[in-house]
C-alpha cells in the first residue's frame, strides 16, 4: 500500500443518527500552541462523579451494538459533538467494551468516559491501516484526550536543479515538481542556509536563478569572494562546471570522505609543482567541505540513514528531540512538545507521537527511539505498507546507534529545561528567587560568577549579569587572572581574585550607604567569612585535581530567543586585556541584589571572605553545588547561616537558575578559548603535546585550515593520516577544554 485507502460510507457505523463535527478550539489552547508548550493536567483534575460517569458508560454500552469486530477506529464524542478521542484496535467490540467496566480506569480515562455521549466507528481491512488512520483523524480533529502533534510545517530540503546546462543549488519546501537531485529533509531553513553557504565555498555552485543567470553580462559579487564560478559569463567552462556539480552530488549522496581525499591529492599535486594560487583555492574548499561536517556535531560511521527520537518528561510537560541523518551526515534536529497527559508515560507519548510525524513525511528505513513503545512492530509494519519498503525501529540499547539516542535524549532535556524556564514570566522567576533565597525584594540585578582554565593556563572569570529585562549581555565582564601568587589549578584563588577585582572597583566608584545592613533575611552574616559549620576552604589545590565539566550549550536569553552559540558574545566596551569595569551608568545601581557562585562551600568561603575584608556584608551570597553524577535537578545550594538544601526538580525557580548557571559557563569558557586561540595563533600546533612539524603538515593537509582542525570531532581527527588514537585525543582535549566549575 502506498498511501491511505479511501474509507467507503459503508463501513461507517455511527452510535446516533448526527454527524459529529469537531469544535472550534479554545483561545486559551491556541496562545499555548503559539507558546510551543502545552501542559495538559487532566490528571490533576478531579475524578468524575458516579452520575457522569454512569451516564458515560451507558453512553457507551449503547454503542457497543452498532461496533463491528474486526479491525478499526473509533471515536468519543461529546454531547456538544467535541471529538474527546480516537483510538485504534484489532477488534473494535472487544475494545469499546473495556470501556464499560465500572472500575479499575485510570482519572484520565474515567474522565473521558464520563465526557463521552456518543461514538463513532470506522471498519479497516487490517490493523496497521488503523493505525494509519488514526493517525490522519487525530491531527485533524484534534482531540481533547490523544496526544497532539501540532505542527504542520513541512521541511526543507537542497535541491541542486537538472534543468538547465548551468545548475543551480537552492533550497526547497513543498512538492517536488522541478527536475533534480534533492538531499534532506534538514531540521530548519537555517541549517539548510549554513550548508548551502558551505557548498558554495566548497564546489562554487550558482545559487541564483535562471533569469538572474541569463541577464548577467559580468561576474557577481559572488564570484568576487569565491563563492560561484562564474559560468553565466565563461569564468569557467561548462564541463569544468558540471565537473563541480558532479562533486557536489556526491558530497551530498553520502561520498564525502572521497571528495576530500581528492581535493587533498589535488592540493599537493598544485603545490609540488608550485601553482600556489590553485593550491590555496583547493586549500578553501576543503576547509568549507570540513566546515559543513564540523557544524553538524555528530556524524555517525555505521548508520547512512535513520531519523532519531527522544522524549523526555519534566515538569508535566514532554518534548520529543528528531534528529536526521541521511547519507551519513547529520542534518539537523528539531524540538517537538506534544500535547499530551501528564499521566502518560515517554514511551506511550512516543508512539502516539511517530504515527502522526510520519503521517505526512517522507520516512527513512531505520528509525530508533529512547523508549520502546507498545505497538513498535505495527508501526513498523503500518510504515512499511505506507512507503512501499522495509522500515525498522528500534530502541538500541548499545553500540553506535544507542550514543545517537543518548545524543538526542541530551538535547530533549535541555530543550525541555530552556522552555519549562521560558513559561514562567520573568517577573514570578525572580518572586521565586527571593522567596527562595530569603531576599526582602525580586533582585534587579543577579550577578553570576565562573571560572575557565585548563590545568591552570590561560585562565579566565567570568561575570554574567540577568535582572527582569533577561541578560544584560553589555554588562559582561570577563577577567584575566593576573596574581602570580596562585597555584595553577587553585579555583579558589581565582574565584577570590575576581570577586577582589570586581568590589574593590565598586566601592571606589559606586560606594552607596548602609553596606553593612542585612539586605536578606539570613542571607548575610557578620563579618568573620566562614559558613557556619564548615571548615574554611583550603587556600590552595593540587594541580590537576580540578574537576572538569562538560560544556553546557549556549541557551538564549529570557528576552531573545536567538540560537546558542559557542562562542561568547563580547562585550562592546570591553578591554580585552582588562575588563573588569563598571555597568553601564545608566542603571539605577550598579551593586547587586544577589551574586550566585558556580561551586559549593570551598568557592561559597572563598567569596565571604573577600567581601568580608572588604566590609560588604549585605550582598547576597548562594553557592550552587552540582548533585550527584553532576546530574541536573540535583543542585544543592548553599548560603552563610542557612542549612544546605534542594529545590524540586520540577520547580522553575530552579529552571531558571540553571539558566543563569549555564549562561555564566558559557561566556567563562568562550573567553578562555579566545585567549587560548590567541596563545595558539603565537605558537602554533606544536604547542600541543605530541604535534610536530609531521603531524602538523598531515592534519593541515587533511582540514586545510587551524579554525577547521579546531571544529573537528575525535573521530574526524582519529581518521587522519599518521595521527593515532592518542594524539587525536590531544589535540582534541586541546581544543574542546571544559569549564571546573
Amino acid at each position: 500500500m502506498t498511501g491511505r485507502r479511501p474509507i467507503d460510507p459503508p463501513e461507517i457505523a455511527f452510535a446516533r443518527e448526527d454527524q459529529a463535527t469537531p469544535a472550534p478550539e479554545s483561545d486559551e489552547m491556541e496562545a499555548a500552541d503559539e507558546a510551543g508548550l502545552l501542559i495538559v493536567d487532566a490528571i490533576d483534575a478531579p475524578p468524575p462523579g458516579a452520575e457522569s460517569l454512569a451516564s458515560g458508560r451507558d453512553a457507551i454500552i449503547r454503542a457497543v451494538k452498532h461496533a463491528p469486530a474486526g479491525p478499526g477506529v473509533y471515536r468519543m464524542i461529546a454531547a456538544d459533538s467535541t471529538v474527546l478521542y480516537v483510538g485504534k484496535a484489532k477488534s473494535i467490540r472487544k475494545r469499546v467494551l473495556s470501556y464499560t467496566r465500572p472500575v479499575g480506569h485510570t482519572n484520565r480515562i474515567a474522565r473521558m468516559i464520563a465526557a463521552t455521549a456518543s461514538m463513532e466507528f470506522v471498519s479497516t481491512r487490517t490493523e496497521s491501516e488503523a493505525l494509519l488512520l488514526e493517525a490522519n483523524l487525530v491531527k485533524q480533529l484534534k482531540p481533547r484526550f490523544n496526544v497532539l502533534l501540532r505542527d504542520d510545517k513541512s521541511f526543507p530540503y537542497i535541491l541542486i536543479t537538472a534543468d538547465h546546462v548551468a545548475p543551480q543549488i537552492t533550497k526547497h519546501r513543498g512538492a517536488r515538481n522541478r527536475p533534480g537531485d534533492y538531499y534532506g529533509p534538514f531540521a530548519s531553513v537555517w541549517a539548510v542556509d549554513r550548508t548551502i553557504n558551505a557548498l558554495e565555498r566548497a564546489f562554487l555552485l550558482r545559487s541564483c536563478s535562471d533569469s538572474y543567470y541569463e541577464n548577467r553580462t559580468r561576474p557577481c559579487l559572488l564570484h568576487q569572494i569565491k563563492r560561484c564560478a562564474g559560468p553565466c559569463t565563461g569564468e569557467v567552462s561548462h564541463t569544468d562546471y558540471a565537473e563541480l556539480v558532479r562533486e557536489a552530488r556526491a558530497f551530498l549522496s553520502g561520498r564525502s570522505r572521497a571528495i576530500k581525499e581528492e581535493l587533498a591529492l589535488e592540493m599537493e599535486a598544485a603545490s609540488q609543482e608550485l601553482e600556489f594560487e590553485r593550491a590555496a583555492r583547493l586549500r578553501d574548499r576543503l576547509a568549507a567541505l570540513s566546515a559543513v561536517q564540523g557544524s553538524q556535531g555528530i556524524n555517525p560511521r555505521g548508520v547512512e540513514e535513520a531519523d532519531v527520537f527522544a522524549c523526555h518528561q519534566q515538569g508535566g510537560a514532554t518534548c520529543v528531540e528528531v534528529f536526521f541523518f541521511r547519507t551519513g551526515q547529520n542534518w539537523g534536529n528539531r524540538a517537538y512538545y506534544p500535547r499530551a497527559d501528564r499521566s502518560l508515560s515517554e514511551a506511550e507519548v512516543l508512539g502516539a507521537f511517530l504515527a502522526q510525524f510520519y503521517e505526512d513525511k517522507p520516512c527513512p528505513r531505520l528509525i530508533l527511539l529512547s523508549h520502546k513503545v507498545e505497538e513498535q512492530a505495527l508501526l513498523a509494519e503500518a510504515l512499511s505498507e505506507k512507503t512501499g519498503h522495509r522500515i525498522e525501529i528500534a530502541a538500541p540499547q548499545r553500540g553506535e546507534k544507542r550514543d545517537l539516542v543518548d545524543h538526542a535524549l541530551q538535547n530533549a532535556r535541555e530543550a525541555l529545561a530552556r522552555t519549562l524556564a521560558e513559561s514562567a514570566t520573568q517577573t514570578k522567576l525572580l518572586e521565586g528567587v527571593a522567596a527562595t533565597f530569603g531576599l526582602k525584594a525580586p533582585p534587579q540585578r543577579i550577578e553570576v560568577y565562573d571560572n575557565s582554565h585548563i590545568m591552570g593556563t590561560n585562565a579566565v572569570g567570568g561575570m554574567i549579569v540577568a535582572g527582569p529585562e533577561g541578560f544584560r549581555k553589555s554588562q559582561y565582564r570577563k577577567f584575566n587572572i593576573k596574581s602570580a601568587d596562585i597555584v595553577p589549578g587553585d579555583d579558589f584563588g581565582m574565584m577570590r581574585e575576581v570577586l577582589r577585582r570586581r568590589f574593590s572597583r565598586l566601592l571606589k566608584e559606586a560606594p552607596r550607604e548602609g553596606a553593612g545592613e542585612g539586605a536578606a533575611d539570613g542571607g548575610g552574616e557578620a563579618a568573620g567569612g566562614v559558613v557556619q559549620g564548615v571548615e574554611p576552604a583550603a587556600p590552595h589545590v593540587m594541580p590537576g585535581l580540578v574537576e572538569d565539566i562538560p560544556a553546557e550549550p549556549a541557551v538564549p536569553t529570557p528576552v531573545e530567543a536567538s540560537p546558542s552559540s559557542a562562542e561568547p558574545d563580547a562585550p562592546p566596551d570591553s578591554d580585552p586585556e582588562e575588563a573588569d569595569a563598571l555597568p553601564d551608568a545608566t542603571e539605577a545601581s550598579p551593586w547587586p541584589d544577589l551574586v550566585l557562585i558556580d561551586g559549593g562551600l570551598g568557592q561559597l568561603n572563598a567569596a565571604r571572605t573577600v567581601l568580608d575584608e572588604l566590609g560588604i556584608t549585605d550582598v547576597p551570597l548562594v553557592g550552587i553545588a552540582k548533585g550527584l553524577d553532576r546530574e541536573a535537578g540535583r543542585e544543592q545550594f548553599f548560603l552563610p547561616g542557612r542549612t544546605p538544601f534542594r529545590m524540586e526538580p520540577r520547580d522553575p525557580v530552579l529552571y531558571f537558575i540553571q539558566r543563569l548557571r549555564d549562561e555564566a559557563h558559557r561566556f567563562a569558557i568562550g573567553s578562555h578559548r579566545a585567549r587560548r586561540k590567541k596563545d595558539i595563533t603565537e605558537a602554533g600546533l606544536q604547542a600541543i603535546a605530541g604535534v610536530g612539524p609531521t603531524r602538523k603538515r598531515a592534519l593541515l593537509r587533511h582540514f586545510g585550515t587551524l579554525k577547521a582542525i579546531e571544529r573537528a570531532s575525535l573521530a574526524d581527527l582519529e581518521q587522519v593520516a599518521g595521527i593515532n588514537a592518542a594524539t587525536a585525543k590531544a589535540v582534541y582535549d586541546y581544543f574542546h577544554e571544559r569549564s571546573p566549575g
